[in-house]
């Protein structure tokens, strides 16, 4: 073990216990200390499920990139590991970046992009490249024959600064990986590659490329099949606003197609926004030993950093989200795992509201509850959560611009940061269903049984659990409410 992973093996271990008992998240992955972003190596190993992540363990801003690392049996009960990686070597030095991880024999291999400076005779800056650790679950030596991708395999007139973030996968005898980077165009383009060892690699194609459509470089690129469809998922960088589809800055993308087996490209049929909330970034999918396409992210944003500034920790993981395709649409729903874990079931059927409407046994900031708002001639339906009389946030539905916002400006935010957001929904003459998932922080709402997702975070106070339903106009509604209870 180097020097740096033991050195940060230790502070985690030691500063975590200064976190107030009860303050992190009870059902979603949380910073051990210190920050996290882009969830890494999402992975079945020995029939756990893993998860590492870009972790700075000593402050809570961006840093120096190690690996964190957690496990779970069922994608909701979560147990922390030590520190994976740490950046040791001439090729990592100055980061352990974003990558994945493969089961292979028994051992667990992990590819990841190691940034280093470049020389001056290149012209400065730095250099990212691929490169391979492999290890038991906990421990993970890195390969001597690091890097295993450098940026001379890509097409003439590549970036060898921006190329990073290999997901990894296995077909039969080979292995695949696909990488984001950047094209003579400056935009985004995603490359693939195949191993029989996953040590020595060669250039395929490049699946897929913005072209400058869809903002610049394109980070933490996924690929996967899905209901018989492919499936590309990627973050754009610099994105310019499209309507309510795709805001400014940093955005998540996928594309649906047909993929060219001859020419090893993606044919399109559909690209949208993943997630519409103002949460939300680099997610990355898994496969379970029964098929099912698991999908987590990164619940917090590049650009509001809304963590309250004496919390030892900053950033958390999305719910673990099942994926399907329907009409050419990505679904997403929390992972059926999370029924475990109900308690204290409370229904409501056809309950009329015209004005505000609070229910005694509907509150609280750990629970799964759906409402399915009937046809009506109603101006406007709003969920507020984590109110008491000072804050709250809110889902606001309106019917006639067929609007769904989150809002959580009254939530207790100490700066004026983006505090809104809005998604067009299909228009169903009123209806809608809206499955509301709260975890202390955080507000993951699926609507319309998984055809859109909205994901934000609010850091009120935990004091303030109130839930009530206002409406302009009358509505008729059915609500289903479970408490969600980790022991």
């Amino acid at each position: 073990m180097s020097e740096a992973l033991e050195k940060a093996r230790k502070y985690e271990s030691e500063v975590k216990k200064e976190i107030p008992e009860g303050q992190k998240p009870s059902f979603h992955v949380s910073a051990p200390v210190g920050w996290i972003n882009d969830p890494n190596g999402f992975s079945l190993y020995k029939g756990e499920y893993h998860l590492f992540y870009q972790y700075h363990p000593y402050r809570t801003v961006w840093g120096p990139m190690h690996w964190g690392h957690s496990k779970s049996k069922d994608f909701i009960k979560w147990e922390q590991l030590p520190c994976a990686l740490a950046p040791d070597t001439v090729y990592d030095g100055q980061g352990c970046f974003s990558g994945s991880a493969v089961e292979q024999e028994g051992t667990h291999i992990l590819m990841y992009t190691g940034v280093s400076a470049a020389a001056p005779e290149e012209g400065g800056g730095v250099r990212q490249v691929q490169c391979i650790a492999v290890g038991d679950g906990v421990n993970y030596e890195k390969l001597e024959c690091n890097p295993v991708i450098t940026s001379d395999l890509l097409p003439k007139g590549s970036s060898r600064e921006d190329f990073r973030d290999p997901k990894i996968w296995k077909e039969g005898e080979t292995f695949y990986a696909v990488v984001g980077s950047r094209s003579s165009d400056s935009s985004g383009q995603i490359a693939l590659f195949t191993s029989k060892d996953a040590k020595k690699w060669k250039f395929v194609s490049i699946v897929d490329r913005s072209q400058n459509s869809y903002g610049k470089m394109w980070e933490c690129p996924d690929f996967f099949e899905v209901d018989g469809r492919h499936v590309m998922i990627t973050s754009p960088q610099e994105m310019s606003a499209v309507g309510l589809e795709f805001h400014n800055g940093n955005n998540t993308l996928y594309l649906i197609g047909e993929f060219d087996k001859e020419n090893n490209t993606l044919i399109r049929k559909q690209a949208a926004a993943i997630d519409y909330g103002l949460d939300f970034y680099a997610p990355q999918t898994m496969e379970t030993a029964n098929g099912r396409r698991i999908m987590i992210a990164w619940m917090q944003s590049w650009d509001n950093h809304i963590t309250p500034s004496h919390f030892k920790w900053s950033g958390l993981m999305t719910i673990p989200r099942e994926l399907k395709v329907i009409h050419n649409r990505l679904y997403q729903n929390p992972v059926r795992e999370l029924e475990q874990y109900y308690q204290n079931e409370v229904k409501y059927d056809a309950v009329t509201i015209n004005g505000k409407k609070e229910f005694e046994d509907i509150r609280g900031r750990e629970l799964d509850f759906t409402v399915d708002v009937k046809e009506g001639g109603y101006r406007k339906f709003t969920v507020r959560l984590a109110s008491d009389s000072q804050f709250f946030s809110e889902i606001i539905y309106n019917p006639k611009e067929n609007s769904l916002t989150f809002d959580r400006t009254y939530s207790g935010l100490n700066r004026d940061i983006i505090h809104t957001r809005t998604m067009k929904v299909k228009d169903q003459g009123g209806r809608i269903r809206l499955r509301i998932l709260m975890d202390k922080y955080s507000v993951e709402v699926f609507a319309n049984d998984g055809e859109q997702a909205m994901t934000s975070l609010i850091y009120t106070s935990l004091e303030a659990k109130g839930i009530s339903f206002v409406t302009e106009g009358e509505v008729t509604m059915d609500i289903t409410k479970y408490d969600v209870i980790i022991k």
